[in-house]
């Protein structure tokens, strides 16, 4: 009985760090909004294209290529410096949530 109450409270303790390591979307796309707008329907240095109604695999897709440094005509060297320290998770997280305004 003692191990059972053992395991269940190590998997409760591991299952609120994994709840707790998942990355906040809305939080990391806080840098974002000052060149993109809080909707994300504005282009950046009136440079780059509208973010706003992109789905979130082609969100996910050209940050990603922002930082390994294979995409992006003229904003290429700003967003590498954006998003050089978003892990896989964080720019999925951050595709999703701005991929989910309307």
């Amino acid at each position: 009985m003692k191990k059972l109450i053992i395991i269940a409270l190590l998997s409760i303790g591991t299952l609120s760090l994994i709840a707790a390591e998942k990355p906040n979307g809305q939080a990391l796309a806080q840098k974002c909004i000052g060149c993109h707008g809080a909707d994300f329907g504005k282009k950046a240095l009136n440079i780059s294209k509208v973010v706003k109604g992109m789905k979130a695999n082609e969100i996910a897709k050209e940050l990603k290529g922002y930082k390994k440094g294979t995409f992006g005509g003229p904003m290429k060297a700003i967003m590498r410096g954006q998003v050089a320290s978003y892990s896989d998770a964080d720019i999925k997280a951050v595709s999703d949530y701005i991929a989910s305004l309307k």
